[in-house]
């Protein structure tokens, strides 16, 4: 039997993901479904975000769905032990170097966006985030103190050639079953890393994969684009940075960034990381009104790319959207649902 990871988190996390649970039970009942402490929570009780028995607990299962880390009780932790240390370590245990974010708008939620419902009525693109790389985990990083007193802080955006090629092969290849379009999205114009990253990429689809339309553009550029007109994308493969700035903005088109769920994915044979893109939003944690949605949409995320449940994860699809078309709707989308009530919304439509 196939066994889901659930890593619930900090804030909103425990919440959105009893709502996974819920419809993972009434979904594909013969799902094994375990939890684990992580991130704050585990700092709190184990003095780390992710212990060694979880991370293998992770890594021996078919897929990890997580909630969110963090918030303003672990601000003054060690930086090496915040709650967002342990995601990173997690991602890096996992291999999983591929993200793919998702930026669609459901038609009942065109007029949710902040944008003229015309630019986004239809929106369906998908980034594809280097996700163990670059400036997340380049060194020498730190901060050190000058002789005149001051401090300097600095990264390192570091990449190899077979750390992009193989982000550029997952992007090339989920866009050949879309509309066989790709956006190389860097900064070649002032960042050595990113000259390195248009080279490989353009040098990958001339060898690889030349049916499919390749065009590079600026990150900068790619911010404007996105709230100029976005449906000219299809898939947009960056770097770690890029990647995480780029598509939250995105996340906004949609409606809400309670909408959007992720993947995180690597080697074919070894489970995937799932989340939803938004933080723990300690402000409203405990307090019944976070969206699901986008754990939930991980968790189709999770049933389609590891679990090899295609056809239940169309029902799920199928079944948020049919939530949405009867108007259910969370505060963060202009409704009184509660993150329960969302939930139901959802579950009576599997």
């Amino acid at each position: 039997m196939a066994t889901l990871l659930l890593l619930p988190g900090d804030g909103i996390g425990p919440e959105v993901c009893a709502e996974v649970r819920r419809v993972a039970a009434a979904l594909v009942p013969s799902l094994v479904v375990e939890e684990a402490i992580y991130g704050g929570a585990s700092y709190d009780a184990h003095g780390t975000p992710l212990t060694d028995e979880v991370r293998d607990r992770a890594l021996a299962s078919d897929a990890v769905l997580m909630g969110a880390v963090g918030g303003p009780n672990w601000a003054d932790a060690p930086r090496h032990l915040r709650p967002e240390a342990g995601l990173l370590n997690l991602r890096k245990a996992m291999n999983v170097y591929a993200n793919l974010r998702p930026a669609y708008c459901f038609e009942a939620l065109a007029g949710a966006s902040s944008l003229k419902t015309e630019l986004v009525s239809g929106l369906d693109i998908m980034f594809v985030r280097e996700l163990v790389g670059g400036v997340y985990f380049g060194e020498p990083r730190g901060i050190d103190v000058l002789p005149d007193g001051q401090k300097k802080g600095y990264d390192t955006a570091l990449y190899t050639t077979s750390e992009i090629e193989r982000a550029g092969r997952v992007a090339f290849e989920l866009a050949r079953g879309r509309k066989n379009k790709v956006h190389s999205a860097e900064k070649s114009n002032v960042m050595e890393s990113g000259l390195l990253w248009k080279q490989v990429i353009t040098e990958l689809h001339a060898r690889e994969y030349p049916d499919v339309e390749l065009e590079h553009i600026l990150a900068d550029n790619c911010a404007m684009q996105l709230v100029r007109a976005p449906k000219q994308f299809d898939v947009i493969v960056t770097d770690n940075l890029f990647g995480d700035i780029l598509s939250d903005a995105a996340a906004m088109l949609t409606g809400s960034l309670g909408m959007l769920p992720s993947a995180a994915i690597g080697d074919p044979n070894k489970p995937g990381l799932y989340e939803p893109i938004h933080g723990s939003a300690p402000d409203i944690a405990g307090k019944g009104l976070a969206n699901p949605l986008a754990a939930i949409l991980s968790f189709e995320m999770a049933l389609r790319w590891s679990l090899k449940e295609v056809e239940a994860a169309d029902r799920l699809l199928a079944a948020v959207k049919g939530a949405l078309d009867a108007g259910a709707r969370t505060r963060d989308l202009g409704g009184e649902l509660s993150t329960v009530q969302m939930g139901d919304a959802v579950l009576c439509r599997i």
